[in-house]
């Protein structure tokens, strides 16, 4: 079925079966009712996240299927509604890894609204009529003008896409945690969310490590304006870096092989060490003590917020920061490719999918 303002309908590119979470299917899905502050999307091209495989692979947890994913979404406006004031029909625009929340809890005021209790996820989350929210690996999506963010115009859709969630998961914790001149990061895991996390890094005028078991990325690490690569694989890699980093941005999602201990001896006094690759295994059994040594901490965060969304993509316009994109034109055979290629770590460093008017038709 056609998407027109009156029937709610969309269509994309499906699964039905975590355990058959390679096979992709054409098929229309439901819209939320439209509200007076939503934008519908004709959608150009969407990034491929980490966190869309681990939903449709199981590696998550159970998910609602039929179930269209995809949150690094770029397009074009095709309708909005009578109260929104930030995006008129024809901008083109970005949509990430959370689509609406109350914005009125004490987190929303706080401009904390990615950590609002009553927060929807871009897909396979409820809205409050029951309604599934469905991704970007498809033809339209209706989204709230509050997460709904005007692209750059020296921004290409498909360098700007991957920003829409890998890009502000690490940028966040990179503004939060102070990385600036004078600073030293380290960022561990040269993938989609470690690329950024170096450009960002280095833009802000930070020292920038990067630690990683993969010795044939340091060409590109180096390229990416890291100052130093430090292969985690030779013996005691660690020494000689010990109490010299402000804080890790851990990228990998593969923290569960870690010795934590070695990582956190090279974090300065409180220092932290910070996840935002969010794997399918529990980290490491670690003790009280192990932290003792240099009282540093570790966490986690979610995404970010509007005015960090905001202030990332000025800074990458500014910077011409570049994403390094591998394009795939968007059928069922290209999401499985797709998806296929991040669960085997096989893309430097961000699918994207594109060619959405061949899949869908020209939408205006």
């Amino acid at each position: 079925m056609v998407y027109t303002e009156d029937n709610n309908t969309a269509t994309g590119f499906m699964i039905s079966d975590q355990k058959d979470w390679q096979s992709f299917k054409k098929q229309d899905f439901k819209l939320k009712p439209f509200e007076d502050r939503d934008i519908d999307i004709a959608i150009e091209c969407c990034g491929v996240c980490g966190s869309d495989v681990h939903t449709i692979s199981g590696g998550w947890g159970e998910a609602p299927m039929p179930i269209c994913v995809g949150h690094e979404v770029i397009g074009k406006a095709v309708r909005v509604g009578k109260d929104v004031k930030t995006v008129k029909v024809g901008d083109r625009v970005g949509v990430g890894a959370q689509i609406q929340a109350d914005l009125t809890c004490n987190n929303c005021k706080a401009d904390q609204e990615n950590y609002c209790p009553n927060s929807v996820d871009t897909y396979g989350a409820p809205y409050a009529d029951g309604t599934i929210a469905q991704g970007g690996y498809a033809s339209h999506i209706r989204a709230h003008e509050y997460f709904t963010f005007k692209i750059p115009d020296n921004i290409d859709s498909t360098i700007a896409a991957p920003m829409m969630c890998a890009g502000l998961t690490v940028y966040s914790p990179l503004i939060r945690l102070g990385a600036g001149p004078g600073k030293k990061v380290a960022i561990v895991g040269l993938g989609g969310l470690g690329h950024f996390a170096v450009m960002f890094a280095k833009a802000l005028g930070a020292e920038v490590y990067v630690l990683s078991h993969s010795a044939n990325k340091k060409e590109d690490a180096l390229k990416m304006g890291a100052d130093e690569f430090i292969l985690t694989t030779e013996k005691d890699w660690f020494k000689p870096y010990a109490f010299q980093f402000d804080f890790i941005l851990n990228a990998a999602d593969a923290t569960h092989k870690f010795n934590l201990k070695d990582y956190f001896s090279t974090i300065k006094v409180m220092g932290r060490f910070h996840n935002v690759g969010l794997g399918d295994q529990p980290l490491p059994q670690l003790m009280a003590q192990d932290f003792a040594p240099n009282g540093c901490y570790i966490g986690a965060s979610h995404i970010g917020n509007r005015p960090e969304m905001l202030s990332m993509l000025e800074l990458a316009s500014k910077n011409n920061i570049k994403t390094w994109v591998e394009k795939v034109p968007i059928s069922e055979e290209g999401c499985k490719k797709a998806v296929s290629g991040v669960y085997n770590n096989d893309v430097r460093y961000r699918y994207v999918l594109t060619d959405f008017d061949a899949a869908f038709g020209k939408r205006d």
